[in-house]
This record gives structure tokens, sequence and C-alpha cells, in this order.
């Protein structure tokens, strides 16, 4: 297997900032809109730089929407930018009906999403904006992996033409993929080949997921990894092939086990090719108030967590 090392711990809301700069510098239409959390969402790179090209909307998501809707009829590219629950669940009305319905370019960068956003707690924790983003028409969900890939998925998300979800964690987490590495909206990326079971995951949860798969190998198990950085439109293709070859599938993910990536792959194989399979991700609660290392061991997200399942699935096949 293709062993990947962590070459330092940054967060992906940063390299969503330096991302949205560097469009920025690119494109004089691409625009950029907070909610009054400029500087926690990584906007204040872009806000210095272009000042003119920035607007502070406070504390109001709903109607942040619906200017970024108008920018967008004015060919602008508008980045709105705050917490990933307050984004998504607080103004989808607005999203639905302004943004999707009508096929809007608006970008909506989620920050702060998951259960390692950490302190906050609770109601600061979105683990369910996946399901509620990947089920409305037009709208593509990208989960980055690491800094590196946050930042590529904004530059990509730029030059995409229709409503772009973006999701990103606070916390400092391990930067582990290349540099500069394109980012392809809908095709996986295979991370390490294997025979015996498939782990798909995206967002923090990908480098649990190899760190396991490293372990695994010491066991003799054989772990095919797949960055499934885009949950819509979803590499179909890709997820079936590795299927198909290991006969076995765990998948995860920071997010609730209703309505996430798990259930995005669980479709596609009922529909392409009926596989055993298991989930990590939180059972059916809300977080509560800890250190984002508390919280992901707390609600089994750990790398331990995935061996469990990986050991569970295979007495499966």
């Amino acid at each position: 297997m293709t062993h990947y090392e962590k070459q330092s711990s940054k967060e992906l809301r940063a390299g969503m900032g330096e991302g949205l700069v560097e469009a920025g510098r690119k494109n004089e239409n691409v625009v950029a809109l907070s909610a009054d959390v400029k500087g926690s969402v990584k906007m204040d790179g872009f806000a210095k730089e272009f000042p003119e090209r920035f607007i502070q909307c406070g504390i109001a998501e709903a109607n942040m929407v619906g200017i970024a809707a108008g920018l967008s009829l004015c060919g602008k590219v508008p980045f709105i930018g705050g917490f990933a629950e307050f984004v998504t669940g607080r103004v989808y009305d607005q999203i639905r009906q302004v943004v999707c319905y009508s096929n809007k370019n608006v970008k909506i960068c989620g920050s702060h999403a998951g259960i390692s956003l950490g302190e906050d707690g609770a109601t600061h924790q979105t683990m369910e904006d996946i399901a509620l983003m990947k089920v409305l028409p037009n709208m593509t969900v990208l989960v980055p992996a690491d800094f590196n890939q946050a930042k590529a998925a904004t530059l990509t998300a730029a030059e995409h033409v229709g409503p772009v979800y973006l999701r990103l964690g606070r916390s400092k987490m391990p930067c582990f993929l290349p540099e500069g590495e394109k980012f392809e909206i809908g095709k996986a990326q295979l991370l390490s080949e294997g025979k015996d079971v498939t782990l798909f995951a995206c967002g923090h949860l990908v480098w649990e997921a190899l760190q396991a798969a490293e372990q695994l190998e010491k066991e003799g198990i054989s772990c095919e990894v797949i960055n499934i950085h885009t949950i819509k439109p979803l590499d179909v293709e890709a997820i079936v092939a590795s299927a198909r070859k290991t006969r076995a599938v765990v998948t995860c993910e920071e997010h609730l086990f209703n309505g996430g990536l798990g259930d995005s792959v669980a479709q596609t194989l009922a529909l392409h090719c009926p596989t055993p399979m298991e989930y990590v991700a939180v059972d059916d609660k809300f977080g509560e108030s800890g250190t984002p290392d508390e919280m992901l061991t707390n609600y089994h997200l750990r790398a331990a967590d995935i061996i469990e399942k990986v050991h569970k699935v295979l007495t499966r096949k």
C-alpha cells in the first residue's frame, strides 16, 4: 500500500482562505460575503487584499444568501462564509429557493463543520449538513480531506458553474496530501490499493482511514483506501469497481449515520453491486462540549473504530 506521512497540522478553513485569495487574483469577478465571522472562516485575507469585493453581511445569513444570488446574476462569483450549521440549516429555504432552484453560481463555504468543532458544543456542531445539501437538485457537495485539498477545492469551485457546498473543519488536522494537486469534482481519489476491504472516507476521516489501513496491513489485511472528496456528484464507477474487487466496504465520515457518505455509497451498491458494508459515523445523536480529540474518540471516529468495523465486515464476506 501507499504510505502517506503527516507533513504538518493545519486548518481546512485556512486552506479555503488561501484558495479564495488566489481565486480572487485570477478572476476579478470573485467576491466574498461573511456573516460577521470573516476571521473565523478565514476570509480576512481576501477582505484585506480586495476590500471593494468583500461584503460584511452581519449575523444575517438568510440575507447573505439573497445578496449572493443577486450578485451571481450580475456575473459575479460569490463565496459566502459562515459556520456550517448556520449557512446550511438556518438558511435552508433560501438556499433551496434562490440558489438551487434557479441554479445560481453561488459557493457556500461551511466552516466549523462536524463533531471536531469541539468546545462550542451541540448547537454549533453540525453533523447533518451533508444530508441537507446533497438532496438539493443542482448542488455540488465537496468535502476535502486536508488543508492542501481544501485550497485546491476552493480554486476548482471558483471555476465550476453552479451551486457548490464546501464543507470545512475548524481544528488543525493532519496535512498529508500533495500541495498543488489538481482537484477534480466527481472523481474519487485512490490513495491506497488493496484486495480485502475498501475504506471509503471523506473529510477528517480520510487520515484516520489511512492510519487504520496501515495497522491492518500488519495483520495481513489489505485495505483499499479511497477519498470520496465529492459526495455529489458521486463517482459511482470508482465505488462499484472497488467493491467488486474487495467484496467488503467500510465508510468513514464525521457526519450522522443517516444521510451522509455512507448512505450515498449504500445506495450505489444496492443498485449496482450489493456488498457487505459497515459504517463509521455518528449514530443518531447530537454532540457535546469537549476538545476535538475527545469528540472524535468519544463518538467512535478513530482508526481503532475503523479497524473494528473492518473486522466485522470481513466476517460477512
